[in-house]
This record gives C-alpha cells, sequence and structure tokens, in this order.
C-alpha cells in the first residue's frame, strides 16, 4: 500500500503562486511514477502533471494548460513530489490531488493510477 498526504493549497490572487507538496509512505517511492490530478465543481478529474522514473531519471510531462506554468519536481530520498504553480488563473481552480501509479511508465489517465491522496484546494481569486 502507498499512503500520500497533501499540503500547500489554499487562496491566491491572479497571477500568484502556490507550491503542492505530497508526501508518500509505504512501498518504496522511486519505483512508481507520481502525478498531479485536479478537480473542478461539476468537472471531471484531469492530468496536470507527472514524474516517471526511467534509468534513475525523473522524466516530466504536462498538460497543454499548465505547460510553462507548473513545475513538478520529486525527491526519493524524501519520497516527496512538489507541484510548484505559478501565474496562477482563475480557471486553475480545483482541488488538487497527488496520485501513485503502480506502473513505471502510465499515461496522463487518472484511471492508470492506484492510489490517491485526499485532495487540497486551490482557489484563484481574479
Amino acid at each position: 500500500q502507498v499512503r500520500l498526504v497533501e499540503s500547500g493549497g489554499g487562496l491566491v490572487q491572479a497571477g500568484g503562486s502556490l507550491r503542492l507538496s505530497c508526501v508518500a509512505s509505504g512501498r518504496i517511492f522511486s519505483r512508481y511514477a507520481m502525478g498531479w490530478f485536479r478537480q473542478a465543481p461539476g468537472k471531471e478529474r484531469e492530468f496536470v502533471a507527472h514524474i516517471r522514473w526511467s534509468g534513475g531519471r525523473g522524466r516530466t510531462s504536462y498538460a497543454d494548460s499548465v505547460k510553462g506554468r507548473f513545475t513538478i519536481s520529486g525527491d526519493n530520498a524524501k519520497n516527496t513530489v512538489t507541484l510548484q504553480m505559478t501565474s496562477l488563473q482563475p480557471e486553475d481552480t480545483a482541488v488538487y490531488y497527488c496520485a501513485a501509479a503502480g506502473s513505471t511508465w502510465p499515461g496522463p489517465f487518472a484511471r492508470e493510477y492506484d492510489y490517491w491522496g485526499q485532495g487540497t484546494q486551490v482557489t484563484v481569486s481574479s
């Protein structure tokens, strides 16, 4: 089992920044791809970013809507994954979820992730 705990959400004005963190416990962190997803009211959960491990290096991918504004990073020694969000806009408002995949190379789809955190609210005011 893998347990994920997110932190760092909150309220920010448009153009501001937030940093989300996710601490993983349980199985060896470095074997899992880690991702961030978000879900706005009335919408489906959507992919934001993920980091997948290959040859000891983390390979990152982003949704087009956040590319250039968000940065995902992972620290195997601390079992953490972080999402640095800049230039936030009201449309970024959502509950953000940290996720871990039992496979090493999942696609950007929630169904390919096996473990989920409880979520953290991000609200961006205009």
